[in-house]
């Protein structure tokens, strides 16, 4: 297994594929890629379509996988505000790959049968896949397509992100094969001598103490250790830093525990989600996911340092991890809203990435969500930067 990767920013999108192309097939020994990755800004939105045919002049027979994005990854480089087209290629011996698309009316109901799912998807649980996805955030219900794939293939990886610069309804551009989609999702399963490695990091810090959720609604929490959601954010606030309580009242974030029954938590336990807002009569609290009685939370902060600090907390977290070999090559699916505009620097992510794993070939896209796992379960995040590792089985 080879990985290259490269970037463009030539205005000419026909001078920057050509440029991008060249550099892949000259650090893969002068081979064509198996697959490639093709990741396109939106200053290009005028040629999405032309995108694989040019691509095709340069490596006939290579299966194409990508996106349009409003900033994009490649060579290890963060490229932002300006057109770019990222290319990054594999060298992939003995290694199937299977490329489906999807429109929302064809994704099976969550709780089918698994043999339905697994006649959508081309693909069987024993084949044992590992899932990229890329996604329409205008058309397409991420979130039912990542739980009916972790209930049907509960050991495979799912990862990806929702394609972004596109600004209406069937104007986003999904690459696969030889085809432009402008609706729905791609996803592409990869079996053989391949693993993918996912590491999320959320971009958040805990604050406060983990509590209990004692009266709920779905997603409205009513009592929190007792006690009005309202009352328990005051008192939070009156024990907050005054640096802290400008946080506070800008990046504020619930943690749901994803390990209910552990007896301590640490970051990373807990899957981060948006507060919505507070019932002005009740002081009950809105928030984007559904919250049974008696699950654990935790309020958290976002801001660049926790963002840096939670990014470097993932990476080492998984170079000590058992599973980390040295990889191949990898893929960044970001939020768009990370990038210099958080850190006030270009390049982040992905030098924090080549300095604490490895210095490997790295491309991506800065998307509108991110798909990536907590713990055993798959979710679509924001604010959020996951890493695809590519390495042997």
């Amino acid at each position: 297994m080879r990985w290259a990767s490269a970037v463009d920013t030539d205005s000419s999108l026909d001078s920057a594929v050509e440029r991008a192309a060249e550099k892949i097939f000259n650090d893969l020994g002068k081979q064509d890629p198996d697959l490639l990755f093709v990741f396109v800004s939106s200053e290009h939105a005028s040629r999405f379509e032309a995108v694989a045919e040019l691509i095709r002049r340069e490596f006939d027979g290579t299966f194409l996988f990508g996106c349009c994005a409003s900033a994009v990854i490649g060579g290890g480089k963060e490229i932002e505000d300006r057109p770019a087209i990222s290319l990054t290629g594999a060298l992939l011996p003995g290694i199937k790959l299977r490329g489906t698309h999807l429109d929302a009316a064809q994704v099976p109901p969550v709780y089918a049968e698994p043999r339905i799912w697994e006649d959508v998807l081309h693909m069987t649980a024993n084949q044992q896949p590992s899932f990229l996805i890329l996604a329409d955030p205008f058309s397409f219900e991420t979130e039912a397509l990542v739980k009916g794939l972790d209930r049907v293939f509960p050991a495979s990886t799912k990862i990806g992100g929702l394609a972004s610069g596109a600004r209406q309804v069937g104007t986003t551009a999904l690459y696969l094969g030889d085809r432009v989609y402008r609706s729905g999702a791609v996803t592409l399963a990869l079996t053989g001598d391949i693993q993918i490695d996912a590491i999320v990091a959320q971009g958040c810090r805990p604050v406060g103490e983990p509590m209990f959720i004692t009266a709920s609604h779905e997603n409205l929490i009513r009592e929190i250790d007792g006690n009005a959601a309202r009352d328990v954010m005051s008192d939070l606030f009156e024990k907050l830093s005054p640096a802290d309580r400008d946080v506070f009242s800008q990046s504020l974030f619930l943690g749901l525990a994803m390990r209910p029954d552990a007896n301590e938590y640490v970051p990373g336990d807990f899957l981060i989600r948006n507060i919505l807002g507070m019932d002005p009569q009740s002081g009950a609290l809105w928030v984007n996911a559904q919250v049974p009685a008696r699950s654990v939370v935790q309020f958290h902060f976002r801001d660049a340092a926790a963002s840096a600090l939670d990014l470097e907390r993932a990476l080492l977290e998984y170079r000590k991890s058992p599973k980390y070999v040295p990889s191949s090559g990898a893929l960044l699916f970001s939020c768009a809203g990370r990038g210099a505009d958080l850190y006030g620097q270009p390049d982040h992510d992905s030098n924090a990435f080549r300095r604490l794993i490895a210095d490997v070939p790295l491309g991506g896209f800065f998307g509108n969500g991110e798909i990536g796992p907590v713990q055993d379960n798959t979710f679509l995040h924001g604010h959020t930067s996951a890493f695809a590792v590519f390495r042997h089985r």
